[in-house]
C-alpha cells in the first residue's frame, strides 16, 4: 500500500471543528467504548479529516499491553471505518431512508507506528467507490507527522 499522503490537510483547522460528538452521534449508532472518533474537523464531498484523542482511562489500556499501553490496531481501523460512514453520511442528515452503514470488511492494512495515550490520532477518508449499497475509502491515521496506519475499508448499507 502506497504511503503517499491521500490528500493535503494543511488548511484544516483543529480548534475550529466542523462537528463534534453531538453531530457524528446524530451519523454514527456508536456509543460508549465504541465511539472511536472524538470530532470531524472538516469534510466535502468524499474526503475528511477527523480525529481520535487516546486516553488514558480508555477500555482497553489496562490489558492491552500491561505497563506499556498501546491503542490497538482494529480500534484504529475502527476509527477510520466511523470517519468513512460520518462523511459518506452527513449529506444525507435529513433523510429518514439513509439506513445503517455497516463495516464489512478491511483490506491492505499496514501499522507503521504505535499510539499511546495523550496521542491524538488524525484519520484522513478519501472515498473510492460509493453506490447505493457499498462504498470503499481508503484512510490514512497520523500521530504529529508520523503515519501510523493505513487501510481501505468497505460499508455497506443495511
Amino acid at each position: 500500500m502506497s504511503s503517499e499522503l491521500l490528500f493535503d490537510y494543511s488548511h484544516v483547522d483543529f480548534d475550529a471543528p466542523m462537528a463534534g460528538l453531538d453531530l457524528i452521534h446524530r451519523i454514527n449508532p456508536h456509543r460508549g467504548h465504541m465511539v472511536q472518533l472524538d470530532g470531524v474537523a472538516w469534510w466535502t464531498e468524499g474526503l475528511g479529516v477527523g480525529w481520535k484523542d487516546i486516553r488514558d482511562d480508555e477500555f482497553w489500556v489496562e490489558g492491552h499491553i500491561p505497563g506499556r499501553p498501546l491503542y490497538p490496531g482494529v480500534l484504529m481501523v475502527e476509527a477510520s471505518a466511523q470517519l468513512s460512514s460520518f462523511v459518506i453520511q452527513i449529506d444525507k442528515l435529513e433523510d429518514p431512508d439513509r439506513g445503517f452503514l455497516g463495516f464489512v470488511r478491511s483490506d491492505e492494512t499496514v501499522f507503521r507506528g504505535q499510539v499511546v495515550p495523550g496521542d491524538r490520532l488524525v484519520i484522513l477518508a478519501k472515498m473510492i467507490s460509493n453506490n447505493r449499497r457499498r462504498f470503499v475509502s481508503k484512510c490514512q491515521g497520523f500521530v504529529g507527522d508520523n503515519l501510523v496506519v493505513e487501510t481501505t475499508v468497505t460499508g455497506m448499507r443495511f
